[in-house]
């Protein structure tokens, strides 16, 4: 089955990119390293252009676009490493006010690790008794709680799209540095061990966004955990491949590939993650 975007998928996918490209650049990312916090001006804006409410209802202020519309722009998002409780604001356009516009930041208590805690407006779920942690992630505070509830199937594919377009991101900058980095006389990306790296990590990545697209039509729960699965290794292990084509230099604070590693780890653990996600399948499998 071929998935081929609408003309107005791809408008609302590359503005997005576009918005993402003015308002989160490389420099921003940079600068959000170096001094933490939320970006309050950038939530508006995200507000403003839709990305809350696209979602919800016209009848109810929205833009009354559906799962796969949602995936494309969460995908962007992944890609630009773009930091705060994407998801859980997303999810509560219909309930929170303030939150399809912007203007609240909205978390959610549906796994151990909660992200944003303290930055947000409101917090769904029972955050009672959270406990800060240190985060391997600059971008991204965390909380530990000790209740977890449910994830909605929505957030568990979501996430996946934040992870594809990681992944994206992770194999546009090993391709990138493999072309111009020169060792011996010619590029990097000449070397064989480099190549089936970057061929490897383009598998993944296409795999997955199959598996994600076919997920946001179906909405069916056995198919978001499998593009969860796809969409979680493609990301850790694509951000991994690409530190090692950058090597050293990978580490430093002033390349993003370290924090794109990161983000992964961090995103893989919200719930829906591997071992959730392959209960699920056995489960289906069996039955």
């Amino acid at each position: 089955m071929r998935f081929q975007l609408t003309e107005d998928q791809r408008a609302l996918r590359d503005g997005m990119r576009q918005l993402l490209a003015r308002r989160f650049d490389r420099e921003a990312l940079r600068a959000a390293v170096t001094a933490p916090g939320l970006d309050r001006a950038l939530w508006r804006e995200l507000g403003e252009a839709g990305f809350f409410a696209l979602r919800l209802q016209e009848a109810d202020g929205g833009v009354g676009l559906g799962l796969p519309e949602a995936v494309l722009a969460f995908e962007e998002a992944g890609r630009a490493l773009l930091p705060g409780p994407l998801v859980a604001t997303h999810l509560a356009a219909g309930s929170v006010p303030g939150a399809a516009t912007g203007e609240a930041v909205v978390t959610a208590v549906d796994g151990a690790l909660v992200e944003w805690l303290t930055e947000a407006d409101s917090v769904l779920g029972d955050a009672s008794g959270a406990v800060p942690l240190r985060s391997v992630d600059p971008l991204t505070p965390l909380h530990r709680v000790p209740r977890v509830r449910a994830p909605d199937p929505a957030a568990v594919l979501l996430t996946a799209a934040e992870q594809l377009g990681t992944a994206t991101r992770a194999c546009e900058l090993a391709v990138q540095h493999a072309r111009a980095r020169e060792q011996f006389g010619q590029p990097i990306g000449a070397f064989q061990a480099v190549k089936h790296l970057c061929a490897e990590m383009l598998v993944r990545v296409e795999t997955a966004r199959a598996a994600v697209y076919a997920a946001a039509v179906t909405g069916d729960p056995v198919d978001i955990a499998g593009a969860r699965l796809l969409a979680d290794e493609a990301a850790v292990r694509g951000a991994r491949d690409c530190l090692q084509v950058h090597g050293g230099m990978g580490f430093t604070w002033e390349a993003e590939v370290h924090l794109h590693l990161k983000r992964t780890w961090v995103r893989a653990q919200r719930p829906g993650g591997i071992t959730e996600s392959e209960e699920l399948l056995a489960a289906d499998l069996l039955a």
